[in-house]
């Protein structure tokens, strides 16, 4: 089968030869392996043949990216929303968000007219060749973004946004349309150039270590309605919708069902989130994508990566709607060796 029709099928709730594979290392994992054993004129995506490939727009404000400072162990630079963020080059990590230029309701006033479409926000040779490769390659290929709180959370900060929730609820409705707007627009102007896409994998951290970083009745109010509008948007493309949303979101995923996502990931295990309750309590109604545990993946037993594959996979897997990642990203503590063990066990306690 091709990895289109196979995580197609699993995106439908239908068992395919095997789950489907796919998986996010960081840069530091990938220089680690290619030191002992992955063929250094490979990535990880072509050697272990990952599934999903995911294409998109610069949906910034196009500000210029402007390095503040750089040492040997990190860069602190602005973006193009114009945040000061720290990038390290000695770990693995997100940037840590430090400045915003955004600061509150007047300035994103004068900043949201920068947010209008113009076709320098794709590099339409480079990315149009990408994705028709991909595509006769057979992946499933999506248009990837992100939105919602974790965009904005990206332009204001996420003190500023959790406060202006409370405080100012129409300034957050606003960005959050804002920026869902400009996320159809850039699917279509794709579209209409000639991408084809077979689903939408967007981001949206909503979740902490503890919970989801607001109530179910904030959800609600503030960011049900423009999610709800950006799945059916998506459905009336005949694309189903995986959401990445890191931390623990168990409470909220009644609520992501109505609002028409098809896929959850990475359902993080140190958060809490139980990718076997939650198949068994929401797997008709929603697919899965994740929950294998790093850490079992760098335990110095084999035997316990095999434990957490065996227990998982298999009741995830049943009737479809399983699709293996790690639940968040490979760190550079699990070696080459190491991973080939999983993607092996993968393979076999995720036959059908």
């Amino acid at each position: 089968m091709t990895p289109r029709e196979r995580m197609t099928m699993a995106l439908r709730h239908r068992e395919a030869d095997r789950v489907p594979i796919t998986d996010s290392p960081w840069e530091h994992t990938i220089e680690r392996w290619h030191e002992e054993g992955l063929p250094k004129d490979q990535s990880p995506t072509d050697y272990f043949g990952y599934e999903l490939f995911g294409q998109g727009a610069d949906l910034s404000f196009q500000l210029p990216d402007e390095t503040i400072e750089e040492t040997e162990t990190y860069r602190v630079y602005k973006d193009g929303n114009g945040a000061t963020r720290r990038s390290f080059k000695d770990h693995e990590s997100t940037p840590e968000l430090i400045d915003f230029t955004v600061t509150d309701r007047r300035i994103w006033e004068e900043h949201k007219p920068r947010l209008a479409w113009n076709d320098k926000r794709v590099d339409w040779q480079k990315e149009l060749e990408a994705n028709r490769r991909e595509y006769e390659q057979g992946k499933f290929v999506c248009y990837a973004s992100a939105f919602g709180y974790d965009r904005t959370q990206g332009v204001v900060g996420s003190a500023q946004l959790l406060m202006a929730m409370m405080d100012d609820p129409a300034w957050v409705k606003d960005m959050f349309d804002t920026f869902v707007d400009q996320l159809i627009e850039g699917c279509e102007k794709m579209l209409a150039r000639g991408f084809r896409f077979d689903g939408a994998f967007v981001f949206d951290d909503m979740g902490y270590r503890n919970g989801a970083l607001f109530s179910p009745r904030v959800y609600r109010e503030l960011e049900f309605p423009s999610q709800k509008r950006l799945c059916d948007f998506f459905k009336s493309k005949d694309m189903p919708i995986i959401l990445h949303s890191c931390g623990c979101v168990r409470e909220l995923v009644p609520m992501l069902i109505e609002a028409g996502f098809t896929c959850l990931q990475p359902l993080e295990v140190k958060a809490g989130m139980d990718l076997i309750e939650l198949k068994r309590t929401f797997g008709d109604e929603l697919a899965f994508m994740g929950g294998i545990d790093v850490r079992a993946m760098a335990h110095p037993d084999p035997q316990v990566i095999e434990n957490e594959i065996s227990a998982k996979i298999p009741v995830a897997k049943r009737g479809g709607g399983y699709i293996y990642h790690s639940d968040h990203s490979v760190p550079s503590n699990i070696s080459f060796a190491q991973y080939c063990r999983t993607i092996e066990l993968v393979k076999k306690y995720g036959a059908y």
